[in-house]
């Protein structure tokens, strides 16, 4: 991450407060901390996909990509468990009677759109597929790939139970997008009983006129995790932690 990137991620966070509360702080634990990376996929992350539009000048700005990179290749260098949450839609989710406001929209645009949950036809290189450039650490043979969640939160796939079968209850949090599912998946974590910092620069948010996500989720994090980071402290303190 550029010096200029985690000066601004840093003035953010003095800037909402944080040091006028209180700041449990986050203590890595070899064997009891684990990576949780939500929706590293292209339809966020990558130019062509159909979000990009709304939150390619946040993951710009954050240098998402890179800081994404950095933290799973650090995960997988410090044996630290990587966990994925992804999000998928299937033709059936398309019938659902309603929908909330960005859940319409993610259908209208068929985002995350795959042709069935057990079919793999182009999937390869679409909007549903994983970054290229994260492809090397997802497809490593220790890395956790979950069940979709199909709205912001893990509350309907198996990130949970992963997480208890291998006696985690400490989660590093970073993905797409910072003020719906890495914010979703930081409060079902939290009301589940565990431990969790927030990677800012590693997440992003759309940003449209009048609506900032990345502002809303910072404010939230900071106040409801047990520290933010910057994607060069996560990785200074999880080598430290080897």
């Amino acid at each position: 991450m550029s010096e200029a990137t985690k000066n601004r991620v840093e003035k953010w966070l003095d800037d909402l407060g944080k040091p006028a509360l209180p700041v449990p702080g986050f203590e890595i634990e070899t064997g009891r901390t684990a990576v949780v990376i939500t929706d590293p996929q292209n339809d966020f992350l990558h130019p062509d996909g159909v979000a990009w539009g709304a939150c390619g000048e946040s993951v710009t700005e954050n240098n998402t990509v890179a800081n994404l990179t950095a933290l799973m290749q650090s995960a997988i260098s410090s044996n630290m468990q990587l966990i994925i949450s992804p999000h998928y839609y299937y033709p059936t989710d398309h019938g659902w009677k309603f929908e909330g406001t960005l859940e319409k929209l993610m259908h209208d645009i068929h985002m995350f759109d795959r042709k069935g949950a057990l079919n793999l036809d182009g999937f390869e290189g679409s909007g549903a597929d994983w970054l290229e450039q994260l492809k090397p650490f997802i497809g490593n043979s220790k890395t956790i790939v979950c069940s979709p969640h199909k709205v912001y939160g893990p509350e309907n796939n198996d990130l949970v139970l992963q997480l208890q079968k291998q006696k985690i209850e400490k989660v590093i949090l970073a993905g797409m997008s910072a003020n719906l599912c890495v914010e979703s998946h930081l409060r079902e974590l939290l009301e589940r009983g565990f431990e969790v910092v927030v990677v800012a620069d590693a997440t992003a948010a759309a940003k449209v006129p009048g609506l900032d996500g990345m502002l809303a989720a910072l404010i939230n994090y900071t106040m409801l995790a047990s520290d933010v980071w910057t994607t060069s402290a996560a990785i200074e303190k999880m080598t430290a932690a080897q």
